[in-house]
């Protein structure tokens, strides 16, 4: 099994983000502070300056841009959240799509459509996969959805986010924030281990599984390690013989759990199999050559390897996981701090996040603006 998890203890995933974070001093005060550099921090980011540019905005990203959950997905944008449609929430594609064209990014966006597979129940009568997975797996319906390149996006929103003034700094971990009138963020340069502090009107954490107790969500979500895997470019005989020529991405409806899509160069990304944190619930301590996740890695290869008849001498390039978080109704995060109303808690999404965190972003600006209140169903609370 090639590995690239000993250049990086969860793998490297294909995605390339080639947006350079030009070198600065961290202000002392900022009117808002957005910890995570990923889709969530950095669309919010570029809303904030476009809707007020005269104020000042500070991302700050404790590893590099796109580090965590948001250049290591598998790049599937959908049309609502892993809960379905919420009130309030609008059409996710419409406004997704949306926030690219105000800001000029572009991520080899498609959205043909998407594939929900299942092992029981009615199938389309023309349905293109017929796989054996745990049971006849097929597809059930067609939903709105579609692929796109998840470092192309993160370096486009980072892009726009900079060129409209927004301050972007990498390596530059949060390790705290003392709530009060005027918050002040501890924030640690890994450059020199030095510890500095920023004051900040109001704050976005948007860090999702990485940082819980700085958000407020120790008890009341659930951080995972979701696993991936890619594989040789293949040709165009073996697409149509496992269904997949039309390049629709897909997902089950059901357990066990699998999604994947092709890739621009013909090769195969699929995702199956969560790793749980140390009882630390911290993912950052997992690695990839552990022997746990080894092992799931082996068994996820012969898995895909037995879905058809055409997959039995497949070859793996590359293995890689990404950071996920979920609250057992599955529904998002979008609630003001437990500790205060100068910090907005975002993220949560359960896999289904592509979209919907470019789509809350200007929610999430709107509301750090005031005066657009919240969602009920993002309350930390309903947990």
């Amino acid at each position: 099994m090639t590995s690239s998890s000993e250049r990086h203890p969860w793998g490297l995933p294909p995605w390339r983000i080639d947006f350079a974070v030009p070198e600065q001093a961290l202000p002392g005060a900022v009117d808002f502070a957005v910890v995570g550099g990923g889709f969530t921090g950095l669309a919010t980011a570029a809303w904030l300056k476009r809707l007020a540019p005269e104020k000042s905005v500070a991302v700050l990203e404790a590893g590099r841009l796109g580090a965590g959950a948001s250049g290591r997905t598998g790049g599937i944008p959908l049309a609502e959240s892993a809960a379905g449609d919420l009130a309030g929430l609008g059409d996710v594609l419409a406004g997704f799509t949306a926030a690219l064209d105000e800001f000029r990014v572009v991520c080899d966006l498609s959205l043909g459509g998407a594939w929900e597979i299942g092992r029981g129940g009615e199938a389309l009568a023309d349905s293109p996969i017929d796989w054996n997975d745990s049971g006849r797996l097929r597809v059930v319906r067609e939903v709105p959805g579609g692929t796109l390149d998840p470092g192309k996006l993160v370096s486009g929103l980072a892009r726009a986010a900079h060129g409209l003034g927004a301050m972007i700094f990498e390596n530059a971990a949060v390790a705290g924030v003392e709530w009060g009138e005027r918050p002040a963020l501890r924030v640690v340069r890994a450059r020199d281990g030095r510890g500095e502090k920023i004051a900040a009107g109001r704050i976005l954490l948007a860090t999702n599984a990485l940082s819980l107790p700085l958000a407020g969500l120790e008890t009341s979500t659930h951080p995972k390690l979701a696993l991936a895997a890619l594989t040789a470019p293949v040709n165009e005989e073996l697409l149509r013989a496992i269904g997949l020529s039309q390049r629709k991405p897909f997902y089950t409806i059901d357990f066990p759990y699998l999604w994947g899509r092709v890739c621009p160069d013909n090769s195969i990304l699929c995702g199956a199999g969560l790793l749980d944190p140390p009882a630390s619930q911290d993912v950052a301590e997992i690695r990839l050559d552990a022997e746990e996740a080894s092992r799931m890695m082996v068994q996820f290869e012969q898995r895909v390897g037995g879905l058809h008849s055409a997959l039995g001498k497949i070859q793996f390039t590359r293995y890689w996981g990404g950071p996920l978080l979920f609250r057992d109704n599955w529904l998002p995060v979008f609630a003001w701090h437990p500790r205060s109303r100068h910090g907005v808690v975002l993220g949560a999404f359960a896999g289904h996040g592509v979209a919907l965190s470019v789509h809350l972003g200007r929610w999430a600006a709107e509301a750090l603006l005031g005066p657009r209140e919240l969602p009920d169903w993002g309350r930390i609370s309903a947990a």
